[in-house]
Order: C-alpha cells, then sequence, then structure tokens
C-alpha cells in the first residue's frame, strides 16, 4: 500500500520484537509510575518521558515492565493533556508554517505542505472525536492555531 501524501510504498512502522519482561530492570512499576507523575508534573510529553526513561533510568519499554502505557499512568493521575500530543505537534507545525508563508507570500512548496498538514489535521481530530478523546463540538480552525497550543 502506497503513502498518504506520495507516490512511494513503504512500510507502514517498525515493530518492537517480541521482548520477555525485563528482569533486569531494578525499578517496581510503583517507582515507575513514580517518575512518570515527576516528569510530566515537569512539563514533559508522553514521548519525552518514554526517552528520558529509556536512557537515564534504563526502562526498555515502561508497558512491558508495568503492563500499562505512559498514557495510562498520566490519566490515573489526572495529568493527561486535553489536546493528543501527535495533534499537537502537527498544529505546531502549523504554526511554524504560517509564521514562514507570511514572510515568504510565493513559497508554493510549503504551501502546499500547509494543505496537507492541515488535512491531517482534520483526519486525526474526526478519529479522536470519535474516539472519545477530543469532545465531539472540537473543531480545527487554522486562524486559531496559535491558540490551541
Amino acid at each position: 500500500m502506497a503513502r498518504l501524501h506520495t507516490r512511494r510504498k513503504g512500510k507502514s512502522g517498525s515493530k518492537h520484537p517480541q521482548r520477555s519482561s525485563s528482569e533486569w530492570v531494578v525499578y517496581s512499576p510503583e517507582e515507575i509510575e513514580e517518575i512518570i507523575v515527576k516528569l510530566t508534573r515537569d512539563g514533559n510529553s508522553q514521548s519525552k518521558i518514554g526517552i528520558i526513561l529509556r536512557d537515564q533510568h534504563g526502562i526498555p519499554a515502561v508497558k512491558q515492565v508495568t503492563g500499562n502505557t505512559i498514557s495510562y499512568f498520566m490519566k490515573k493521575n489526572k495529568l493527561d493533556s486535553k489536546v493528543p500530543e501527535d495533534l499537537q505537534n502537527l498544529i505546531k507545525k502549523v504554526i511554524n508554517l504560517q509564521k514562514h508563508l507570511s514572510q515568504n507570500k510565493r513559497d508554493i512548496h510549503n504551501k502546499r505542505g500547509l494543505q496537507l498538514i492541515e488535512s491531517k489535521i482534520l483526519r486525526l481530530s474526526k478519529y479522536y472525536r470519535g474516539a472519545g478523546k477530543l469532545p465531539v463540538d472540537w473543531r480545527y480552525e487554522p486562524e486559531k492555531a496559535a491558540l490551541l497550543t
């Protein structure tokens, strides 16, 4: 199957090899939850927390050690954000592109890129509204994109 906005084909994503529960991890699930809560309160995103746990604490995958994901612990402690992280990153990308296009009005290639990113945002927000992760009345408006982040 081809990729969304290109003519190329490719794998849909990488898969982790099947790992057994890591016996060499020195942290208990309760300690890992405390670390996640502390890092979330410090203002880190889910992906940043995963990188910190992997690089600084030697925890390869939170789900394999604890049985739950980072987002589960964030929801459990009521620290999750209103807008999902991937949607938030796309909105930040749109803001940067809008700033660039306001200074470079004839940049047609990035105008096309802006259209593609905005279509991704619309599809993703439709999915999240159906899944219940966003309110049903949530709408993406390009003029107010800077206020959403």
